[in-house]
């Protein structure tokens, strides 16, 4: 059975049927049963029912909203926008999937030579809790408009979600089976990586949990695309526009409770304006309202299980222990459900547990720079490379650093996002491949090569 507990409460809300072994081989052979007809059906068709499938989105955004609410403790202020980028992510791919998988001339010393991009058949997609509706579609919308067919692993906290996200596709009118709920327990996954009719694996989770994927994946030559964990860096110069850098620096690092891969979690401040920027960054937080996820006015909700809230306390008293200033939070609230205050951490060092983990809740960290040489230091000492931000008036000098800071993305004067229309992706422990944008759409795709005399 896959349980759904709500975090703000603690309480279970309902359980539902998880497949067995039997059930997974008949789920995955749906998929592969529409394969054949999905992948010849005309792109500009495909495309049609995925704009049917985003207004569908639209229709139940009220439900859906609610689901990640109550099942993984997104503020339905938030939850309601995620459904739209949902939406927004499978109507871009329904527009631009036929001129991003178009023949590809390449001369050579053929009469006629070129590359086409044809489906590889039934994928499997391993989803996290943090963003139900937006990683999810991040994975279908493109995999689906390259012809492929989907069975879709959601994480277990949100099995609500999974089995709304497929009602979704049903009330759509797609056709049977481009797209499948796999609601299965942790043991079965692997049966599922390992299924022959599984041709690749696209995951999305902790370093963790993507290693062991990975190598599965590998193990059967099966290719696999991995968005992992983050310790983005946020660097702000002194010559920055503080008060614009205080802003994005807050939404970036408590948005869903902190909870996404993406925050800004290292924020790394030149010394001149330290402590101005410390005390500019501690006004914003302390305006924050934590509650009911349910409720309009709430900014923070829960941490989506004890377990979580747990470590996340580990890494902060750990981080205090070391020397850090705790200027805000830092202590578990009273009362059922998995609440965690936001958490202000100052004069952090690359030696302690906050710069070195990934802190995964709404815990800041502040580390002061001597020089801009020193931040990009800081910067890329970290076994991840997801984001990362710069903030400063020299537009020269903030590329320079973007070309010399190791992440698969950099936003300069703005926030650390995942847009349909550009790729996103990670280097070393935060994984490999790319999702989202012409790029994304070609991780799973045959790149066949023609020669013609």
């Amino acid at each position: 059975m896959l349980t759904a507990t709500n975090p703000y409460t603690g309480q279970e809300i309902l359980k539902y049927e998880a497949l067995n072994e039997q059930g997974v081989n008949i789920t995955i052979a749906k998929a592969v049963n529409a394969f054949d007809s999905w992948r010849t059906m005309p792109i500009q068709q495909r495309a049609e029912i995925l704009k049917s499938v985003a207004a569908s989105l639209r229709r139940n955004k009220p439900l859906l909203s609610k689901l990640m609410a109550e099942e993984m403790g997104k503020p339905v202020k938030e939850g309601g926008p995620e459904v739209e980028k949902a939406a927004w992510c499978a109507e871009y791919y329904a527009e631009h999937a036929e001129a991003y998988l178009s023949d590809e001339k390449l001369p050579s010393d053929a009469s006629d030579s070129y590359v086409c991009y044809q489906p590889l058949g039934t994928l499997l997609g391993i989803l996290p809790w943090n963003a139900p509706l937006w990683l999810a579609f991040r994975y279908l919308a493109p995999a689906l408009m390259a012809g492929n067919t989907c069975v879709m692993k959601h994480d277990p906290n949100v099995p609500g979600c999974a089995q709304a996200i497929e009602q979704v596709f049903e009330e759509a009118g797609a056709p049977v089976g481009v797209m499948v709920n796999l609601p299965v327990e942790t043991p079965l996954v692997e049966k599922a990586i390992r299924h022959p009719d599984i041709v690749a694996i696209s995951f999305t989770g902790s370093a963790g949990a993507g290693a062991k994927v990975a190598s599965m994946a590998a193990s059967e030559i099966k290719p696999s695309v991995l968005e992992l964990g983050g310790s983005d860096p946020l660097i702000v110069l002194a010559d920055a526009d503080l008060d614009a850098a205080a802003d994005v620096a807050t939404l970036s690092r408590i948005i869903n409770a902190g909870q996404s891969c993406i925050a800004a979690k290292r924020i790394i401040i030149e010394a001149p304006v330290y402590d101005e920027f410390i005390d500019k960054l501690k006004t914003r937080l302390q305006k924050l309202t934590m509650g009911d996820p349910l409720e309009e006015s709430t900014d923070i909700g829960p941490i989506a299980r004890a377990d979580l809230r747990d470590n996340l306390h580990r890494q902060v008293t750990e981080t205090i222990n070391a020397g850090a200033s705790c200027l805000l939070g830092g202590e578990i609230p009273d009362g059922n459900g998995f609440a965690y205050p936001v958490t202000f951490l100052a004069d952090v060092t690359a030696d302690m547990t906050a710069f070195r983990e990934e802190t995964f809740g709404p815990v800041m960290c502040a580390i002061k720079a001597e020089s801009t040489e020193h931040a990009l230091v800081l910067a890329n000492d970290t076994e991840f490379g997801l984001g990362a931000g710069v903030w400063t008036d020299n537009i020269e000098l903030a590329k320079d650093l973007a070309m010399k800071i190791n992440a698969g993305q950099v936003a300069i004067n703005g926030i650390v996002k995942t847009d349909p229309r550009l790729p996103s992706g990670g280097i070393k422990k935060s994984g490999y491949g790319r999702e989202l944008g012409p790029h994304g759409i070609k991780e799973f795709v045959n790149a066949k090569q023609v020669w013609i005399k």
